[in-house]
């Protein structure tokens, strides 16, 4: 080569230890940053895909945190709850002790009250310390807000999830099909004697009266009828007064009196027809004669009809127990109502009776769990209880209803749901069909358990607040048991039972509500985060990590290649220094 102006091989030479030297830089930055994409340039479509990827690994990961958060909510609500729960088992072993009335001093069931009041004291400090970085948890802060308490046949109401959606409320649309029932057996009128006006007849002197009840039934059997002779009460009118309870028919005179009327046979029978209970009526014709008081008791008997024919026994079994009743013939069926009555709270039976349809025999609650079962186990000959039983084993009926077009699921008057959009039970007034609806308007705790903001991502929990003025259900609330309030030991220690065991099933079924949250929807949402984490963060790994071998391997090859093309630079520069030996 003759000509100096160009030296192409030293251009050539340039060159490729200038692409050398990049791709030694390229390698250097790779492995110094452990990159393989550092700028746009080293990849544009490779990074467009890793930093949507890096977004949604950011999101992953505040989602990730946002659920170990409300796992901690949780946790620390389920503590203020546990402790609740052990003050209510307190309370309930007071009450059931306090109930050994025969066993327990005044003073000692005053001292159980005492303490009665120091844990529902307790319960309500609790229920405004439970705190999570200053949010209370358990004073009704994190409950929803709703219309459901203006309608006037919801008894109560659990909100326990609901979606607000973008509107920020929800309404829901309740429709009663059918209302729950009690179980029930009628034993009809045929089981008894037949109803008549109770009468008695009783002797005065040479005369007699007959007594007549005003109504037909057994109300007036075995009705006694006294007499009151009162020498001070002047000279007034014979009178007579009937005593329901005591089934005593009084009649008050003066055998001493001035006026023959106000004390004879006439003015007798006349008291008693005043009265109203009974009419009173002189069989023989000597009205006038002075009046004698008979020398026995006179009694009505069982006149009145509605009676057993026949002695009885039978068993009558409910949902809380059984007990066996044993009758004689000439009981009357109110008595009879009386006896099921007295330990309906160990059956769960009560009766009714009626001159028109018999005894019915109910049970005290309601839905498919009720039962009344009558088992006849012996009954006189002539007697016509067992073939007046309209059944001998009946089963009440559960609430069918839909909320919101959802078919709810029933348990005597109470129905709940469980949907995406909303959870919920509400209880009814007994054997209410009446539709209605209502709207949650707000309130919850909002959890962010997703990536995306959106409320298929989110989860909004109803917490209840467990002061004494709120735990309670449809039989009272706790802050009743305090004392001088209606359920203290001293007023109803019956009522206070009913009352801790509702509070009690209510505290424990928000802990397992809470619980089965943590568990299912935290734990496993949790999971799966973290799983299409680890997946997203390989992806983008993969994508935009540099791979340190293969980048090693580049470095050396980059190293020697500018290592050469210095020396090769170097001799294509010498090359034009040969046209000075044609100029000698």
């Amino acid at each position: 080569m003759t000509r100096i102006n160009t030296n192409v091989p030293s251009l050539v030479a340039q060159s490729r230890l200038q692409n050398s030297n990049q791709d030694l830089q390229t390698a250097l930055t790779r492995l110094s940053t452990g990159l393989r994409i550092n700028t746009g340039a080293d990849d544009p479509a490779g990074l467009i895909a890793s930093e949507a990827l890096r977004s949604e690994i950011t999101s992953l990961g505040k989602a990730v945190s946002n659920t170990r958060r409300a796992s901690q909510i949780i946790s620390t609500a389920d503590s203020g709850l546990g402790q609740v729960s052990n003050l209510l088992n307190d309370i309930r072993g007071l009450v059931v002790e306090a109930a050994n009335s025969g066993g327990l001093s005044a003073e000692e069931i005053a001292a159980n009250q005492l303490q009665i009041d120091s844990s529902l004291e307790a319960i309500n400090r609790i229920s405004q310390s439970t705190t999570f970085q200053g949010s209370k948890l358990l004073d009704g802060t994190l409950d929803f807000v709703s219309t459901a308490r203006s309608v006037a046949s919801v008894r109560d109401i659990n909100i326990d999830q609901a979606n607000l959606g973008a509107v920020g409320q929800i309404s829901a649309d309740v429709v009663i099909d059918s209302a729950a029932t009690q179980a029930a057996i009628t034993a009809a009128t045929g089981g008894f004697t037949a109803a008549a006006n109770a009468t008695a007849t009783f002797v005065t002197g040479t005369d007699s009266i007959t007594i007549t009840a005003a109504t037909a039934g057994s109300d007036f059997n075995d009705v006694q009828v006294q007499f009151v002779d009162d020498t001070t009460a002047g000279d007034v009118a014979a009178s007579a007064s009937f005593d329901t309870a005591q089934r005593t028919l009084t009649v008050t005179y003066n055998s001493t009196a001035a006026t023959s009327t106000n004390r004879d046979i006439d003015a007798i029978a006349a008291a008693i027809t005043a009265d109203g209970t009974f009419t009173g009526a002189v069989v023989d014709v000597n009205g006038a004669d002075a009046f004698v008081e008979p020398t026995t008791t006179p009694s009505t008997l069982k006149s009145g009809g509605e009676v057993l024919i026949a002695d009885l026994v039978f068993q009558l079994s409910g949902e809380d127990g059984s007990e066996t009743f044993n009758f004689g013939s000439g009981t009357a069926a109110s008595q009879i109502s009386d006896a099921v009555n007295l330990v309906a709270d160990s059956t769960g039976v009560s009766a009714g009776f009626s001159s028109v349809a018999g005894i019915t025999f109910s049970s005290t609650g309601y839905g498919s769990d009720t039962l009344v079962d009558i088992e006849v186990i012996n009954e006189e000959a002539g007697g016509t209880f067992a073939a007046s039983l309209t059944n001998d084993r009946a089963t009440g009926a559960d609430i069918v209803a839909t909320v919101n077009g959802v078919e709810a699921d029933g348990d005597g008057n109470r129905l709940s749901i469980n949907t995406s959009v909303l959870d919920l039970n509400l209880t009814v007034d007994a054997g209410s069909s009446t539709n209605f609806s209502f709207q949650i308007t707000g309130g919850g705790a909002l959890f962010q358990l997703g990536p995306d903001v959106t409320t298929n991502q989110q989860a909004r929990l109803g917490i209840g607040s467990v002061s004494t003025g709120q735990l309670g259900g449809a039989n009272g609330r706790l802050y009743e048991l305090g004392s001088g309030q209606a359920r203290s030991l001293e007023n109803d220690v019956a009522g206070a039972s009913v009352i801790i065991e509702d509070v009690i099933a209510k505290v424990t079924g928000l802990r397992g509500r809470l619980g089965a949250f943590q568990s299912t929807t935290l734990d496993s949402n949790m999971i799966s985060l973290n799983e299409t984490l680890a997946n997203l963060q390989e992806a983008e790994s993969s994508i935009r990590d540099a791979d340190f071998a293969q980048e090693s391997a580049n470095l050396t090859r980059a190293q020697i290649l500018v290592q050469s093309g210095t020396n090769v630079l170097a001799l294509a520069n010498q090359n034009p220094q040969n046209v000075l030996s044609l100029l000698r």
